[in-house]
């Protein structure tokens, strides 16, 4: 399925039906009597959450929605019936904004939320009868729906967000501690979308990881693809840094310092999150050059990393317990 998490809709609630103007036929009764009912009301706009949607994938190929709009009242005191409301279904975590003001309006995790009402029915001149207007003439015309200009806007629910460079080995990584089956290949960008994936500690134990397309120098202002979808991690505990150890791989002080500088500049609290850091692919060092970079790294970034191997399986425990450690601290990683 493809991934969209980021769309343009209109929306628009239902006029309220009109008022009537009617007399029944009754002896002793001026004109009858007034029986003109209340016209219905329109129908509202509202979104649900729905689990089972992880994708705004519906919206891309159809961005205008309207509700029924409520019946005129009718004779005999009769009420016209309501507009039938448009329910729009969106995954959890979606957030709802004015396109024109880019004002909040909803950050749906759960639940449901009426985005806009529909319009009141007009009232029929049954209602307008007093004991000196006992044959009133008059009805109201129902109000009019609201028209909306919306943006829709998916930021993933997860416990972790996995970031680093290009081909660092997030898919990988997810692939071996979750049920999550990326594409993984051997050059950069392979990963195009945020993957999601559960990582299960034990039985009474999980969490969720999102890992983000690869973040190159100048990310915040859009230079890549990884920027697209940082707004993925804003809701993360913990930010776990992925770093690379093989030959073709940057230098992983680096490496480090550009990834923290870049969710520094993009904003939204992501540098103040709490961390971990893991070295990766250390399966293609010797030993010796292992516990060089290390000290190494510890020495300029202050930073006591884990090391694994997501090819050969080495410190994937120990990472998936430091982890979910940390996320029972309230995400206060090793910094």
């Amino acid at each position: 399925m493809k991934f969209i998490d980021r769309v343009s809709i209109i929306v628009e609630s239902g006029a309220g039906g009109d008022g009537c103007v009617s007399f029944r036929r009754e002896k002793y009764v001026p004109r009858g009597g007034p029986d003109g009912g209340n016209g219905g009301r329109g129908g509202d706009v509202v979104f649900q959450t729905d689990p089972n949607l992880s994708t705004l994938l519906d919206y891309r190929y159809k961005n205008k929605y309207k509700a029924g709009d409520g019946a005129r009242g009718k004779g005999s005191n009769m009420t016209g019936k309501d507009g039938e409301p448009v329910i729009l279904r969106v995954p959890p975590g979606t957030q709802i904004k004015d396109a024109r003001t880019q004002e909040l309006l909803a950050d749906l995790m759960e639940g449901k939320f009426t985005v806009a009402q529909g319009g009141k029915g007009g009232r029929g001149n049954a209602s307008f009868a007093t004991s000196t207007r006992q044959a009133p003439r008059t009805s109201w015309p129902g109000q009019p729906g609201q028209t909306l200009e919306l943006v829709l806007e998916l930021k993933l629910i997860a416990d972790v967000g996995i970031v680093g460079m290009p081909n660092a080995g997030k898919s990988t990584l997810i692939s071996r501690i979750s049920a999550a089956r990326p594409k993984v290949a051997d050059y950069p960008f392979t990963t195009l979308t945020p993957n999601l994936g559960v990582v299960r500690v034990d039985d009474r134990r999980s969490f969720v990881v999102a890992d983000v397309p690869g973040l190159i120098e100048g990310a915040h202002r859009g230079t890549g693809l990884g920027h697209q979808f940082l707004r993925h991690i804003e809701r993360t505990s913990l930010i776990l840094h992925l770093v690379a150890l093989g030959p073709q791989d940057e230098d992983p002080v680096l490496a480090f310092r550009m990834i923290r500088d870049e969710l520094a500049r993009y904003g939204e609290g992501l540098a103040k999150r709490q961390f971990l850091v893991v070295l990766g692919k250390v399966d293609l060092l010797p030993e010796e050059e292992r516990g060089r970079i290390v000290d190494t790294f510890v020495k300029e970034t202050g930073v006591s990393p884990i090391l694994i191997s997501a090819v050969t399986g080495e410190g994937l425990k120990t990472l998936v317990e430091s982890l979910s450690s940390a996320l029972a601290r309230g995400g206060e990683g090793d910094r």
